[in-house]
């Protein structure tokens, strides 16, 4: 099957070999292994890092949600979300509620789109509070867990059944002083 998506998530599996978690449109969040991804002379080399978006060509599992990745092309590396660390913060943070509200395997063309558009504005813009809040608030609307009065992440948590534990600080860190994009952790 091929499809394009954006990496959100690596773990190790062998000593070699890495699982690669992808947010699709077409097959929602979907797990695939790499195999021999960390060779040196892989041809998976430097074509895994997060918030990549990729063409992929996988092997669908016969059994199970764990397929086969074959090959993938870089499309977009997002370079530009590399450039702070308060971006990776906030890359991080979207992903992880696409995450918590995706259903793996179900397709997820508005949530995709949505962490698309705010993946692809992190790497051309420096994000603001105004972003970070109407992330929430549209995925919010997505669910259609807006409640009148109540702010969009909490909407969002008693859905899913929290809050990303990250937002606080990305939270504090956009609130703070004017050198919150420091590349200190």
């Amino acid at each position: 099957m091929k499809a394009r998506g954006t990496l959100i998530q690596r773990t190790l599996l062998t000593e070699t070999s890495v699982i690669a978690h992808w947010c699709t449109r077409e097959h929602g969040i979907i797990r695939t292994v790499a195999k021999g991804a960390r060779r040196p002379k892989s041809p998976f080399a430097g074509r895994l890092d997060l918030f990549y978006r990729c063409e992929l060509e996988i092997v669908t599992a016969r059994k199970g949600d764990l397929h086969v990745l074959s090959d993938l092309q870089v499309s977009d590396p997002r370079i530009g979300l590399r450039r702070n660390y308060l971006q990776i913060l906030a890359a991080s943070y979207f992903v992880k509620w696409i995450s918590l509200a995706a259903e793996e395997g179900t397709p997820l063309t508005e949530m995709a789109d949505l962490l698309e558009r705010a993946l692809d504005y992190l790497s051309e813009k420096d994000v603001d509070l105004r972003a970070v809040l109407h992330f929430e608030k549209r995925l919010a609307t997505l669910l259609g867990v807006v409640e009148l009065g109540i702010e969009p992440n909490r909407c969002l948590a008693r859905h899913v059944g929290r809050v990303p534990n990250h937002r606080e600080e990305l939270i504090d860190r956009l609130r703070g002083s004017s050198d919150s994009n420091a590349l200190e952790p």
